[in-house]
């Protein structure tokens, strides 16, 4: 076992994943889930290593997920790691198998980020840099007052709370940035007091990553 984790931690260190595609909308550079792949292929042979890629369907709440696991194998050891996007009901220019395709291509790509630790989180694609574009066109304009930061602040959940919610979250098998991606919000500390114990008891009803 120890030799099939240092051959991972071999590909996470090496593998070189630039940004080749462009979007002429939006104007920026990101990966895809086929760029990750075409770069990890050469170093996965190198190493003697497998990898596999699957999808399956969870349904949450009112809602359909895409969950995409990817798995590593020596022939004898294993490491998975998995990740889940939303189908959106509808999308300009898709038909229901295009904005599947599309959804579980999100995933995979997220999931292969999360094996070999590749960080995407200023990626143009994330909830995060559209969270960051906001702020940085919002501070163009009259900025809110200390006393209202403090205030609004307050109502986040606290430390205590955002490590228990961490804590459920990886107890299911999932990762934070995963969870994040299902409910549509930038990081965990973003939730609001009052609803920690709705996100508490969303997390209990989900199913084992691992569940066949």
């Amino acid at each position: 076992m120890q030799e099939f984790i240092k051959k991972i931690v071999a590909i996470q260190s090496s593998l070189n994943a630039p940004k080749n595609q462009y979007n002429s909308f939006g104007k920026y550079k990101y990966r895809s889930c086929e760029d990750i792949l075409e770069a990890l292929k050469p170093l996965l042979s190198q190493h003697g290593l497998v990898q596999t890629i699957t999808d399956s369907v969870e349904f949450l709440g009112e809602r359909y997920y895409i969950k995409a696991s990817v798995v590593v194998t020596d022939g004898v050891n294993r490491i998975e790691n998995a990740a889940m996007a939303r189908e959106e009901e509808s999308k300009k220019g898709m038909d229901a198998s295009q904005l599947t395709g599309a959804t579980s291509s999100y995933a995979r790509k997220y999931a292969l980020n999360g094996m070999w630790c590749i960080d995407d989180s200023k990626d143009a694609d994330t909830n995060e840099h559209t969270a960051q574009t906001s702020n940085q066109s919002a501070s163009n304009k009259q900025s809110q007052s200390h006393t209202q930061q403090a205030n609004q602040q307050s109502w986040k959940i606290d430390r205590s709370q955002l490590a228990k919610l961490e804590n459920a979250i990886m107890q299911k098998g999932y990762s934070v940035q995963s969870a994040c991606e299902v409910w549509n919000i930038g990081a965990l500390a973003e939730i609001e007091k009052t609803a920690f114990n709705s996100y508490m008891a969303a997390v209990n009803e989900w199913p084992a990553a691992n569940a066949a």
